[in-house]
């Protein structure tokens, strides 16, 4: 029952960012990586933007959050962290010069103890 949200510079999504084919492989490695068996579900949220400490002012990026209900080992996290930002540079450009010009980052958190979760709302 993993929550995960997926905040990223908006450019991205003009072709070089495919949302949808990286959450066809980030939901199983997040249930193989947890070892939950729930579904996963994920909110995409394009920034239109975001300022960084590039001369530019404008820092491309992508941000993860993976929400798992409480109990999982801090190894457990760290390992799905690195997991899920070798997916991201897999779905990633990389620029000319072979560097890549998109910084990502991943945190695994605990959802709050007052996370509930309903099939259907009434």
């Amino acid at each position: 029952m993993p929550y995960l949200t997926v905040d990223y510079s908006s450019c991205l999504a003009a072709g070089t960012f495919d949302p949808c084919a990286f959450v066809k492989e980030l939901h199983p490695l997040v249930v193989e990586e947890s070892g939950t068996s729930g579904v996963c579900k994920t909110v995409f949220r394009p920034a239109e933007t975001y300022v960084g400490d590039r001369p530019s002012g404008e820092t491309v990026f992508v941000h993860v959050e993976v929400g798992l209900m409480p109990g999982r080992p801090e190894a457990q996290k760290a390992r799905l962290s690195e997991g899920v930002l070798a997916l991201l540079a897999k779905h990633l450009p990389v620029g000319d010069d072979g560097e890549e010009r998109v910084f990502c980052s991943v945190e695994v958190r605990d959802l709050a103890g007052s996370y509930r979760l309903s099939p259907s709302a009434r």
